[in-house]
Parts: structure tokens; C-alpha cells; sequence
């Protein structure tokens, strides 16, 4: 569990380093400008004049890094993923530390063993569909939650 979320973090984090410095680029240097001619601090200028107006890109970046990160099967099956999993995590003998340090079932990882490995027949196809279903469903609540998001954070600025 450690290694697969240390690899889906280093993975996402470029992406939301680079849209992150695209928002706050594409704040106007006049409000930068105007807030230090009026005698604020650079601190009170970043926090009161770049970064609401920065905020709906960091937000709809950070929420859709999120969305690519849960379909990333590859760095889940080599790292962190098992085909099958007969207990929970807390049902081991590591304690606290056995739930991190144990493996886990993704759900790419799980549509990938459903259509490559395991042969096809009426149950197996049923838990396909179904399963690339609420994956499908589970995006689009990502995108939507990272529309609204932004949204949101826009009809609270003032220009």
C-alpha cells in the first residue's frame, strides 16, 4: 500500500506542480502590482491577491490528478496489487502497520484480471461491465466534483 501510493504520488505530483505554476502565471501582474504600490507585504499580496484567484486551477488540477491517478494500472499491478485477496488488511498479524505495509486490490488491476486472466462466462462478463461501470461512474464524480469545485471558488472572487 505505501509503495503503490508513493508511486501514484510521485506520478501526479508533476502534473499538478505544472498546472499549479499555469494558474498563478495566469494571475494579472497588476494585481500583484497594485497590491504592493498600496503598501502591502509580498506575503499579504501572495495570500490575498494571487493565490483566490490561482485557486479554482490549483483546486481543478489537484482534483483531476486524483481522477488519473485511480485509472493508473500499471504502477498499481508492479508495486502494490494482488490478483486475489482472501482477507482484509486488519486481519493480519501486523497490527497497525501490517494495513500499510500489506498488498491490495485496485480496481483497474481487478477489470484487468477479470478480461485477461481469469476465463469468460456469464459471471466473469457481469463483473466486467459492472466493474468498468462504477470505474466509469467513479471518473465522472472526479470530473464533476473538480467542476464544481472550480465553480464554486469563481463565484466567490470579485474582479
Amino acid at each position: 500500500l505505501i509503495a503503490g501510493s508513493a508511486t501514484l504520488a510521485c506520478m501526479i505530483l508533476p502534473v499538478i506542480i505544472t498546472a499549479s505554476e499555469e494558474s498563478l502565471k495566469a494571475v494579472p501582474h497588476g494585481f500583484r502590482e497594485a497590491s504592493l504600490a498600496l503598501g502591502a507585504t509580498r506575503w499579504h499580496t501572495i495570500r490575498k491577491c494571487v493565490l483566490p484567484f490561482a485557486l479554482p486551477g490549483i483546486l481543478t488540477s489537484s482534483v483531476l490528478s486524483l481522477a488519473r491517478a485511480a485509472g493508473e494500472t500499471a504502477p498499481i499491478m508492479f508495486t502494490a496489487a494482488v490478483a486475489a485477496k482472501d482477507t482484509f488488511p486488519w486481519e493480519g498479524d501486523g497490527g497497525l502497520l501490517g494495513v500499510f505495509q500489506s498488498q491490495v486490490q485496485a480496481l483497474p488491476y481487478h477489470i484487468y484480471t477479470l478480461a485477461a486472466r481469469i476465463p469468460t462466462s456469464d459471471y466473469t462478463e457481469r463483473a466486467q461491465y459492472g466493474s468498468v461501470f462504477v470505474f466509469l461512474v467513479m471518473i465522472f464524480m472526479f470530473s464533476t466534483l473538480s467542476i464544481i469545485l472550480r465553480n464554486r471558488v469563481r463565484a466567490k472572487l470579485k474582479w
